[in-house]
C-alpha cells in the first residue's frame, strides 16, 4: 500500500498533485510520502510485537535526515555501513543504543568513531576485521560490542549483485568456521561478544530462505550456549522485497508468521534491518519529457531524469513502473525506451516498455524509488543532483535543495602554477 494514487487522473502524493510539485520545484525532483513511510514502518513493527526486537533501519536505502528523523520518531534505530552513515544517524536523532555497524571494510578510523557513540553493536564480517576492532578498543581501554555475521551458504533467489548469503559471497564467515571464530572473538581481551548476525541478501520475494537461515543459526546458537558464549541478540538482517512490476512478495506479517516461533526459540532479544521495504515504495522520481526520437526502427521518450539520478535499472535492469503524471483515458500506447540526456547507451530507465503515448512536456512518475535511488546517485557528466521532496497531507517540505552549478565544484582546487 503506498500513497501515490490517481485523482481525477491526475497522480497525486497524498493530497499534493504531482503536476503541484513540478511547477513548485522542477524537475526531476524524489518525492516521498510520509504517510507511506510511517505506515510501512509501522507494519514491520507490528508484525514482530510478539517478540522483543529493535528495528535498526537499513540506511544505504534511504539516508535523507528527515527521512532518518521520521524513522527515529518512530522507534527506529539504523544500520550503518560507514562513519558517514554514523554522523547522519545521530544528527538525526537516532540513539546510539539501537545502532549495529555493518559492512566488510570498517577503517580504524570509523571503527573508534562508532566505539567513541557507544554503538549497540557492530556486525563483524571476517577475522581481520575482528582483530582490528579489538586493537582499536584496546587502544582505546574499551571493550568493543560484537555480533559475528555468519553466512550460513542459502540462496536467497535474488539477483547475485544483491545475494549475501552464499558462500561465494565476500560477507560473512562461513558456517563451517563461525563456531572456531566465535571462540576467537570471546578470548580477545577487548571485545564483548554479545550477538549473532545473518542477512542472506534483499528483495526476497520467498519465506523460505529466511526459514532455511534461521534454522541453520538456531543450532550454532545453542552450541554455543552450551560452551559458555551465551548470545543476547539474533540479528535476522533485512532483505524483504517489495513489489516493482508483477511480483508478490510476503507481507511483514507472512514473514513473522512464519519465523516467530524460531525467534522465540533463540531466547534472544532480535533486531532487524529493514530498508527497502520500508522506504521503496514510498518514494517516486517525478521527470519531464524533453524530446521525442523516433528512429524507424524505435522510439525514445528522452526525459530530464537520467542514470546518475536513478542508477538501478543501468545496474540491475531493474524494472521500475512509469506512469503518466496526468492520465488520459482510452489514450494509444507505444513502446518507448525512456532514456536520460547521459553520454552513455546504459543511460535508461526502461527499455522497450509498453506506455500511454507521451508527448514533449509530459510528467512522468518512475515508481518505486524511495529506495536505493538518490543514495546512489552522482555528478556524472556533472549534472547537479537532484531536490528531495516529503509530502505530508496537504504540505509538501523540501528536505534536500536541488545542487547547483556552485556545488558541483565546491573543495576543488586549481593549484597557483596552473593559473599563472
Amino acid at each position: 500500500m503506498h500513497h501515490f494514487q490517481y485523482h481525477q487522473d491526475s497522480l497525486s502524493c497524498e493530497d499534493i498533485p504531482l503536476e503541484q510539485i513540478a511547477k513548485e520545484q522542477g524537475t526531476p525532483c524524489y518525492i516521498y510520502s510520509h504517510a507511506t513511510l510511517t505506515r510501512h514502518f509501522q507494519a514491520v513493527d507490528q508484525a514482530f510485537a510478539s517478540v522483543p526486537h529493535i528495528i535498526a533501519f537499513a540506511m544505504k536505502a534511504n539516508s535523507n535526515l528527515a527521512v532518518l528523523r521520521l524513522m527515529a520518531s518512530l522507534g527506529s534505530g539504523a544500520d550503518i555501513v560507514s562513519g558517514g552513515e554514523l554522523f547522519r544517524a545521530l544528527k538525526a536523532g537516532i540513539p546510539s543504543n539501537k545502532i549495529v555497524f555493518a559492512g566488510v571494510g570498517k577503517d580504524h578510523k570509523e571503527i573508534r568513531y562508532a566505539i567513541e557513540s557507544d554503538i549497540l553493536f557492530f556486525n563483524v564480517e571476517s577475522s581481520a576485521e575482528l582483530q582490528a576492532i579489538n586493537e582499536v578498543a584496546k587502544g582505546m581501554g574499551k571493550q568493543a560490542r560484537v555480533a559475528l555475521r555468519v553466512n550460513p551458504d542459502i540462496d536467497p533467489q535474488t539477483h547475485p549483485y544483491i545475494s549475501t548469503g552464499m558462500k561465494k559471497s565476500k560477507f560473512g564467515i562461513g558456517a563451517d568456521l563461525a563456531l572456531a571464530e566465535f571462540e576467537r572473538a570471546a578470548a580477545l581481551p577487548n571485545i564483548q561478544v554479545v550477538g549473532l548476525h545473518a542477512h542472506i541478501g534483499s528483495q526476497l520475494t520467498k519465506i523460505s530462505p529466511f526459514v532455511d537461515s534461521l534454522t541453520k543459526v538456531l543450532g550454532l546458537i545453542q552450541t554455543l550456549k552450551d560452551k559458555g558464549i551465551p548470545i543476547q541478540y539474533l540479528n535476522i538482517g533485512g532483505g524483504l522485497g517489495i513489489t516493482y512490476s508483477d511480483e508478490a512478495p510476503p507481507q511483514p506479517k507472512d514473514l513473522a508468521e512464519a519465523i516467530t516461533p524460531l525467534l522465540k526459540q533463540s531466547q534472544c532479544q532480535i533486531v532487524m534491518e529493514p530498508g527497502r521495504v520500508i522506504v521503496g515504495n514510498a518514494g517516486i522520481l517525478l521527470t519531464r519529457v524533453l524530446f521525442i526520437k523516433d528512429t524507424g526502427t524505435k522510439k525514445f521518450a528522452i526525459v530530464d531524469a537520467a542514470m546518475n539520478d536513478l542508477i538501478r535499472p543501468s545496474l540491475y535492469e531493474a524494472h521500475h513502473d512509469i506512469l503518466p503524471v496526468l492520465r488520459i483515458p482510452n489514450r494509444q500506447e507505444e513502446v518507448f525506451d525512456v532514456v536520460g540526456p547521459i553520454c552513455e547507451s546504459g543511460d535508461f530507465l526502461a527499455q522497450n516498455r509498453t506506455m500511454p503515448l507521451v508527448k514533449e512536456g509530459d510528467l512522468l512518475a518512475v515508481m518505486s524509488a524511495g529506495a536505493y535511488a538518490f543514495t546512489m546517485a552522482s555528478n556524472y557528466n556533472s549534472r547537479p543532483r537532484v531536490p528531495e521532496i516529503l509530502v505530508k497531507g496537504r504540505e509538501s517540505f523540501v528536505i534536500r535543495e536541488r545542487e547547483s552549478y556552485d556545488d558541483l565544484i565546491r573543495g576543488e582546487h586549481i593549484p597557483g602554477f596552473l593559473t599563472s
